[in-house]
């Protein structure tokens, strides 16, 4: 236990100043066993602090530590348990009673005679000792006795004691005189002895030979202790003094205390009523403008959009623990309610009636600016509302059903508002639509005209949707432009058509485009106007930084959801307009449809999901489904085309078409973003006149089938290269194939028939050879003498061939059409085969017919003229 306790006075107290005078090793009582030590302490310093602690082993069990500190003043009661039986067990009263079972009770009874010595020594409070013996309690402290607790076991604290340097030496000189005294320390031991009862005998002898200085010494200290008992005397009045100070200090440093928790408190009780009064007073001047502030004026509108934020503020701040329980509190809650619901009640009437006033509103109707064909401007409006802004997101976070219904209430009047001015700017938008046209046709004598009268035209013009067919498609029209001839052999065509072809020309389809983009153009900057300002002006606008996506995403369809309200008319309009203008023309969806791509795709870039560009979206759908019935239709008619049995071909009328519909095509959707659809189309309608060509010429009577080929693909070829479509290049080389092959077979096809004996006596020379006669034996046989070449060759003079070339010239002239201008090429391919036949005649006759001298009636040269004078003279 001694080294225990020098080890916690070395590493627990002596680093707090601090002196260990009693230790017991204990465990509670009734519980796991858990050792503990329980130490008596008293402080160094002055005042003396009297404490007891409990000290434990670290869990790694290498060191000890401090568990837990009471107060020696703080305890009441010291219960022993039993006071005649040893009894290990004891109890400790603080502010609660603790219960230990030492390791032994003389530990105990040493621990508890140690607490009843310091509680006499330094405490007047003395703590009650019960089943305690006797003989552990003192009726009163020594003197001797209080030293002893208060310096005796100080003294205790080093039992071992370290030799002195001299004393080191001293012993070091008798070891070094006794050589034995390391090899037989008893030997050195008793002779120790022996010197030490030597010194002790002259010791005695000396004192006894003194005994009157010894007599004289004694009564000195028998003064000495009389003086110390004075002087003890006097020290203990002193400290019972000192004592009482110390009480009377103990209780003014407790009125201290509870002064300066006072103060604390009333600091904190005066940040709480600053907190209220700054944060939930609402001025004067913020109630006056709440109640009765003019919401017409700038100034007015300022100060209340001021007054609600500071309203809101004050009702949005977060109070303290125990403020809701405040009355002030709860009354200044009600108020602010009240003013809340006023100003709500006022703002909601207010901004009613401005919706109501401007859904009613005449004066901005489309009929007195017919002439601009433009819509009206609502930036004023905006501007004017967008002052009210922040007083909206004001309702929107304290009133939401009155945001709600005035939301409600907006888009319904906006929505009255926008129907008739959108209705009046379509009407308008139809009657000059449908002028281009009857203007053309010299129908409209003078304009404007009345209101219902030019409606009434309009809505005849237009009709249903469902009635539309395209059947007056352009690709006839253009070509009945052509010559008389072929103007007439294909007149079943123009029947088709419900307009004659003379009405729309290019200035017209061009009126047509400006008025089509005018429309969009109005159309747009008044739908992202008005999204914007209903984004602004109900705060829905999409924070990114703040607002989650899905939070976003229920806005944007909120925006959306009302601007479909708002402009529900836009639509219809749009395909009613769309309708109207492929009635007139169908060709107008090609100019729809390269506009409405770019408004849609401009659109997009703006805001991919925005009212504007959904519903131009949604309308392109529309005006593509016309463009593809418009090729469909096209088609269909190139399938139903009738040619006359009396007249030659020529150059077919959907041809021509498609060469004026190329040409329209690629002025119209030059840099468009639809550039696609067009070379689908392209695609489509060529291969349809590839077909029907072929149909065409297969169901020629007047006409040979390869003239027909020839003359449209080569026509269809020269269109194709001088455009330059490069999705149809395959096209254009297959009508070069084509053109070519056709040029060749009616070449040869009409070449055979002026010289028919010749071309038959050779091709019965060629037979015999390839049957194998050898060349130089073919004169030999009897239907291929000399005298038989002769007699053909004879029929054959020069005057009667070029006079068969003249008829043969004659007869390709009746067959060509002049609008190709083929002819000199068809007779120039003629004139090089029939000198190919001519020089294959020649070579047949030099090596069948050798030294025979057998030459035909004309040379190559004069074969050379007859071809020249023949296509000079005609």
């Amino acid at each position: 236990m001694t080294a225990i306790k020098h080890a916690l006075q070395r590493d627990i107290f002596t680093p707090n100043d601090e002196r260990l005078l009693g230790i017991v090793n204990v465990c509670k009582a009734g519980k796991k066993k858990k050792n503990c030590f329980l130490c008596a302490t008293v402080s160094t310093e002055r005042p003396v602090q009297v404490k007891v602690v409990k000290v434990k082993k670290s869990d790694k069990g290498d060191f000890y530590k401090r568990q837990q500190t009471w107060e020696l003043r703080d305890l009441t009661e010291v219960d022993a348990k039993d006071a005649s039986k040893e009894n290990p067990e004891f109890d400790l009263h603080f502010e609660k009673v603790y219960r230990w079972l030492a390791s032994s009770t003389a530990e105990k009874n040493s621990f508890i005679s140690c607490i009843w010595k310091l509680n006499q020594r330094y405490l007047r409070k003395k703590v009650e000792f019960v089943n305690v013996s006797s003989q552990l309690l003192e009726e009163s402290v020594p003197s001797g006795e209080s030293q002893s607790v208060a310096g005796g076991d100080e003294d205790a604290l080093d039992d071992y004691q370290e030799l002195s340097t001299r004393e080191e030496q001293d012993i070091e000189g008798m070891m070094e005189m006794c050589e034995y005294a390391i090899s037989n320390a008893e030997a050195f031991a008793e002779q120790l002895s022996r010197e030490l009862q030597v010194l002790d005998g002259a010791n005695i002898q000396s004192i006894m030979a003194s005994e009157k200085q010894v007599n004289i010494l004694m009564q000195l200290l028998d003064e000495a202790l009389g003086e110390v008992d004075t002087i003890e005397g006097k020290l203990s009045s002193y400290e019972e003094m000192l004592q009482s100070v110390k009480e009377q200090m103990d209780q003014i440093s407790q009125s201290n205390r509870l002064i300066q928790i006072s103060n604390t408190n009333n600091v904190k009780l005066l940040d709480e009523i600053q907190f209220l009064v700054n944060y939930m007073d609402l001025s004067k001047g913020h109630v006056r403008a709440l109640q009765e502030g003019d919401l017409t004026s700038p100034k007015g509108i300022e100060a209340c959009i001021n007054a609600s934020e500071a309203l809101l503020q004050c009702m949005n701040v977060a109070l303290r623990p125990g403020h809701d329980k405040l009355m002030a509190v709860t009354q200044q809650q009600l108020l602010f309610a009240e003013l809340r619901d006023t100003f709500a009640r006022r703002l909601t009437n207010h901004l009613n009636n401005v919706f109501v006033h401007q859904g009613h509103d005449q004066s901005s109707t489309l009929v007195q600016h017919t002439a601009e064909m433009s819509l009206p401007k609502h930036s004023p409006l905006h501007r004017d509302l967008l002052r009210y802004a922040k007083l909206m997101e004001w309702l929107k976070n304290t009133h939401r059903e009155k945001y709600e219904g005035l939301s409600r209430t907006y888009v319904d009047y906006m929505s009255r508002l926008y129907e008739r001015e959108i209705k009046d700017f379509f009407e308008v938008a139809k009657i000059k639509m449908a002028g281009t046209t009857k203007e053309a046709k010299g129908k409209f004598a003078t304009l404007p005209r009345k209101e219902s009268a030019l409606k009434q035209e309009t809505e005849s013009l237009h009709g249903s949707s469902g009635k539309l067919t395209g059947s007056t498609s352009s690709l006839n029209k253009l070509t009945v432009q052509g010559s008389n001839s072929r103007r007439s052999q294909s007149s079943s065509l123009l029947d088709m058509g419900n307009m004659s072809a003379s009405d729309l020309d290019v200035a017209d389809r061009t009126k047509f485009d400006k008025i089509f983009e005018q429309v969009l153009s109005e159309l747009e900057p008044l739908c992202l106007a008005e999204q914007d300002f209903i984004s602004k002006f109900f705060k829905l606008q999409q924070h990114p930084t703040v607002t989650p996506p899905l939070a976003s995403t229920t806005q944007k369809d909120i925006v959306r959801l009302m601007m479909n309200k708002i402009f529900q008319s836009i639509e219809t309009e749009l395909n009613s307009l769309i309708a109207l203008g492929d009635k007139i023309d169908s060709f107008n969806s090609l100019y729809m449809l390269v506009k409405m791509s770019h408004h849609v795709w401009t659109a997009e870039n703006v805001d991919p999901a925005s009212y504007l560009s959904t519903t131009l979206g949604n309308v392109l759908v529309t005006v593509k489904r016309n463009f593809d019935k418009c090729i469909s239709g096209q088609i269909r008619q190139m399938e139903e085309v009738k040619i006359s049995k009396k007249s030659k071909v020529g150059i077919l009328l959907f041809v021509t078409a498609f060469e004026e519909f190329a040409e329209l095509a690629e002025t119209i959707f030059r840099n468009a973003e639809r550039r696609g659809d067009l070379d689908k189309a392209y695609v489509k309608l060529i291969r349809a006149v590839f077909v029907n060509v072929e149909k065409v010429a297969n169901e020629s009577q007047k006409t040979p089938r390869d003239v027909v080929m020839m003359e449209n693909f080569h026509h269809i070829f020269s269109t194709l290269s001088r455009l330059k479509i490069s999705c149809l290049d395959a096209e254009r080389r297959e009508a070069k194939h084509k053109y070519t092959d056709h040029l060749q077979s009616y070449v040869i096809n009409s070449l055979g028939q002026p010289l028919e004996k010749l071309n038959h006596f050779f091709e019965g020379v060629e037979a015999r050879v390839a049957q194998g006669v050898r060349e130089e034996e073919v004169s030999y046989q009897l239907a291929f003498n000399k005298q038989e070449l002769r007699k053909v060759i004879k029929e054959y003079p020069g005057k009667e061939v070029k006079k068969g070339l003249d008829n043969l010239y004659k007869k390709v002239d009746k067959h060509l059409c002049e609008e190709e201008s083929l002819l000199q090429v068809v007779w120039h391919s003629m004139q090089d085969e029939f000198i190919r036949q001519y020089k294959h005649f020649e070579d047949l006759i030099g090596r069948c017919y050798p030294g025979s001298g057998i030459t035909m009636d004309f040379t190559i040269q004069d074969m050379l003229e007859y071809f020249s004078s023949i296509a000079q003279s005609h």
